[in-house]
């Protein structure tokens, strides 16, 4: 970092806001050093050539907005070493700030006067600093446009603690880069909004990603339409708060290529760019329209997409234009110095012939030039602060600084507002609703075909057995009727042939005896009796006669109102029937209004990408998860309980106790100090050269014997810290596995109901799910388990550890897997863990969605988890996660795991799903 004494500013006094079309003027004692041409009454410059790509300027017609570039300048306190060496000289420029002039001294009688658009003592405070340089950018950014801040001038003279101070130590010395966070955050609804952050070097003529140390070679692309320059392969970042983004900063700086010459002990050997991108919605430009019925819950929304607006802010910390004679550098720091110049010469020369109007402006001559292309003569609003020692013995390079700040205020820009309509979440969106609707329409047809169909089956059934029911009825009553008349005409005759046989006897014979008469009476009674009998008979006959015509009636009405019961069945079937070809061509009708949407959909985007083809579009960029990745490299975010002086404090302890004394006050009988204790073992274990050493002093061992003898709340909240500091480590995280951590790990999940205590050991138990020597053991001492039922607790913070801890163990999963290592299903379907993942793979919370994203694509990896997965719900959600998930690298690998399985396409030909 380009710091060189110590600054001891104050607050200057704060002027106006700067007038765009002040005009440019440079007076000398003795003769016009440079003549610059003043704006035009109107603030536009009539001969301008365009971008820093040489591309001619927009028309008229484009919302347009001139700005030049602004210029300020900062002179920075003499140090140590010049208040010796320069003691019996005089500085070798004199500022005069009321004026906005510096002169800078030829000799003790000539010199020459320059004006800027802002004059910064040695004394003015990093606050003003901002206020003056990069606040307006900032403001212009927050409206949807671009801007830049850049710090230009020698090694040593202040441009990495003008741009990239922190602040830890002193919060009044913070830099441009944190202060416009700041500014961003509170301006911004992390609702509705979003920030995302690249963090880049250029170094040696390659472009490194400060995040990520690996890539180091990413390329430019720029757009063949608009000449946009994008950087396609750096890590994206996204930022939720002012600490992650402070961290980010440590983790880049800490990336920085730095040298000791003579000039700066920590002399920065690249460029350093960051850009931040904000992406905000703009409010009340998406209103719905009732349908024809006006019926309120078939809204349909119109053909209006969302309105975003993308800014971007991009911070250049150049690095420091150095003589070699003077900086010392030799060897490679020598090719460093080479190359630091190279570029920075190239871009002065883009700016000379941007300033003198220059038909060609040499883009390509440098990787810094390209980068910079929209920030001089491009679209963007761009704030240039050049920063300047004291010192008479570097007057030459002073004057070379002042002369590049000059030339820079003749450049203007064409400030353009970057406002688009995202019709791809538009399309999304209809997509979807679309699949949604046909789904269903799918599921009510099948439930109406169902119930038709019961309905039939049940009617006719009824139907048969009031046939039959009939028919044996009236057969039993044929039977009884056919009796009956036998009966009858039994009777009959018998009493013909009694009749007759009386009748005979009687004429024959004539008057009998007494006896006769006797037996010719007890003749008659047994007839009358049998006459009795028959009567009886008869009347019985009549009454089972009656008894059947009553049940024949009785089965009759109930024929009746069978037949009445299958005319209304009938007669509702045809109301369903009508109704299922009502919702046929509703379904048809809604169709035909999706592919009318679709076509216009289509249309609306050719003709906005015929007028907003000049709109600047960011490229594809692989984003990151979260910023946990970022923090391994580096060190563990999850102890921010000591700050900067309790830091230093400790590691004075350390070097002049020593650590087996520290260790040994884990096991004091004072709770307050064993309390102590664990929290400074905590903070040693959070810087990496600690680790082993504490690990060999057998500081892990009394870490976990802690969690399991202490009941103490606090000790097990920053104990399991340290454990998952040192668990970062894969020979600590066998150690840990060696002497029971995991078991310890779950019963301090299982007793603590303090959510910090839960992300600690969440986290812990997470680092270890990375391993995959330790995937079945730890699985069977119960860590899966015990990442599944802390999420009780809800708070995003530990919801967002156990997602990244499930992520870490499918991925090893589908590693070992695709190795032939390990077969069967995964053992987190076996602890039933997909319940949750489904339920959370739509998250709100960003790092919490993107962890569970990965860990269904790697599950969905391997066949033999594809049936489970689609009975638990996770198929349509790796249908959105291709869809709409905004990171490339897991849309791809979806898209790759469901056309690769066989189960998967099965199901989606099934679903009549087509991608």
């Amino acid at each position: 970092m380009a710091t060189s004494g110590g600054y001891n500013y104050r607050n200057g006094t704060q002027r106006g806001s700067l007038k765009v079309d002040k005009p440019l003027s440079v007076n000398s004692n003795t003769k016009s050093v440079v003549k610059s041409k003043p704006l035009s009454a109107s603030g536009v410059r009539r001969n301008s050539t365009g971008s820093l790509g040489g591309a001619t300027g927009p028309p008229k017609d484009d919302a347009g907005v001139l700005g030049r570039v602004r210029v300020a300048v900062r002179l920075r306190p003499r140090n140590a070493e010049e208040k010796v060496a320069d003691a019996d000289f005089a500085d070798c420029v004199e500022l005069q700030p009321e004026l906005k002039r510096l002169k800078l001294r030829k000799n003790n009688w000539d010199s020459d006067t320059f004006e800027f658009d802002e004059v910064l003592t040695e004394f003015a405070s990093q606050k003003r600093v901002y206020e003056v340089v990069a606040k307006p950018v900032v403001e212009s950014v927050l409206d949807g446009y671009n801007g830049t801040v850049m710090a230009y001038g020698q090694t040593g003279t202040g441009k990495t603690y003008t741009l990239g101070r922190l602040g830890e130590e002193d919060t009044a010395a913070r830099g441009i880069m944190v202060r416009a966070m700041e500014d961003i955050l509170a301006d911004i609804s992390l609702e509705t909004d979003s920030i995302s952050v690249s963090y880049l070097q250029l170094y040696m003529e390659t472009i490194q990603d400060l995040l990520d140390p690996a890539n180091d070679n990413i390329s430019i692309l720029e757009d063949p339409k608009t000449g946009d320059v994008s950087v396609p392969g750096a890590s994206l970042v996204e930022i939720r708060d002012q600490q992650s983004f402070i961290e980010l900063l440590r983790v880049g700086e800490a990336h920085r290529f730095a040298a000791n010459t003579k000039l700066n002990t920590e002399s920065s050997r690249s460029h350093a760019i960051l850009m931040v991108h904000v992406k905000r919605s703009v409010k009340g430009r998406d209103p719905t329209l009732l349908n024809e019925n006006g019926n309120s819950s078939h809204m349909i929304k119109t053909l209006k997409p969302p309105l975003v607006r993308k800014g971007k802010l991009v911070v250049v910390d150049l690095a420091g234009s150095e003589r070699i004679d003077k900086s010392g550098s030799e060897g490679h720091t020598l090719e460093e110095a080479k190359s630091i110049n190279l570029s920075l010469s190239a871009l002065g020369k883009c700016i000379n012939a941007l300033a003198e109007n220059s038909p060609h402006v040499p883009v390509r001559d440098s990787k810094l030039t390209r980068l910079l292309r929209d920030s001089f003569g491009g679209t963007a609003r761009t704030s240039l602060v050049i920063t300047i020692g004291p010192s008479p013995r570097h007057r030459g390079e002073t004057a070379s600084t002042i002369m590049f700040g000059q030339r820079a205020m003749k450049v203007e820009n064409m400030l353009k507002l970057k406002e688009e309509f995202d019709y791809k979440s538009l399309s999304r969106r209809l997509d979807i609703q679309l699949d949604k609707l046909i789904a269903e329409h799918e599921r009510q047809q099948k439930a109406f075909e169902d119930e038709i169909q019961r309905i039939s089956i049940q009617a006719q059934n009824q139907i048969s057995e009031s046939e039959r029911n009939y028919a044996d009825a009236l057969e039993e009553r044929l039977k009884y009727q056919k009796e009956y008349k036998e009966s009858i005409k039994k009777l009959e005759e018998q009493l013909l042939m009694n009749q007759r046989s009386y009748g005979s006897e009687k004429g024959t014979y004539g008057p009998k005896d007494d006896s006769s008469n006797l037996m010719s009476n007890k003749e008659n009674l047994s007839a009358a009796k049998e006459v009795d009998e028959l009567k009886e008979l008869l009347q019985k006959e009549t009454l089972l006669r009656k008894a059947a015509e009553e049940e024949v009636t009785n089965l009759k009405s109930q024929v009746s109102e069978w037949k009445r019961a299958e005319a209304a069945g009938n007669t509702e079937i045809l109301k369903l029937r009508k109704m299922l070809e009502d919702e046929e061509r509703q379904k048809e009708k809604l169709e035909g209004e999706i592919a009318m949407l679709q076509t216009q959909l289509l249309q609306l985007s050719f003709e906005a990408d015929e007028t907003s083809r000049r709109l600047e579009r960011g490229g594809p960029v692989k984003v990151l998860g979260g910023l946990d990745s970022l923090m391994t490299q580096v060190r563990s975010p999850q102890l921010k309980e000591s700050g900067t002086e309790e830091k230093a404090s400790i590691a004075k302890l350390f070097e002049q106790v020593g650590l087996q004394k520290i260790l040994s006050l884990l096991e004091a009988e004072d709770a307050d100090v064993r309390v102590h204790a664990v929290k400074v073992v905590a903070n040693l274990a959070a810087e990496e050269t600690n680790q082993e050493k504490i690990v060999q002093a057998g500081g892990l061992t009394s870490l976990l014997m802690l969690l399991q003898s202490s009941e103490d709340e606090t000790i097990h909240r920053v104990a399991a810290g340290a454990i998952a500091n040192l668990a970062m480590n894969e020979t600590n995280q066998e150690l840990i596995m060696a002497q029971g951590g995991i078991n310890l790990l779950a019963m301090t999940a299982a007793h603590a109901e303090d959510p910090q205590t839960l992300r600690m050991v969440a986290g812990a138990i997470a680092n270890l799910c990375g391993n995959d020597k330790l995937q079945t053991k730890l699985r069977g001492e119960g860590g899966v388990k015990a990442l599944l039922g802390m999420v009780r607790c809800g708070h995003p913070d530990v919801l967002a550890q156990v997602a990244r801890g499930i992520a870490n163990f499918a991925k090893c999963e589908s590693r070992a897997s695709t190795q032939g290592i390990k077969s069967g299903r995964s053992l987190l379907i076996d602890d039933g863990a997909l319940p949750w993942i489904v339920q959370n793979a739509n998250n709100e919370a960003s790092p919490i969605r993107r962890h569970i994203e990965l860990a269904l694509c790697h599950l969905a990896q391997h066949e033999v988890n594809a049936k489970d997965m689609i009975s638990g719900g996770a198929l349509w959600e790796l249908v959105r996660i291709m869809r709409d998930c905004s990171r490339e690298d897991i849309r791809t690998l979806a898209h790759k795991t469901l056309t690769s399985s066989p189960t998967f396409q099965a199901e989606l030909r099934r679903l009549r799903i087509d991608f």
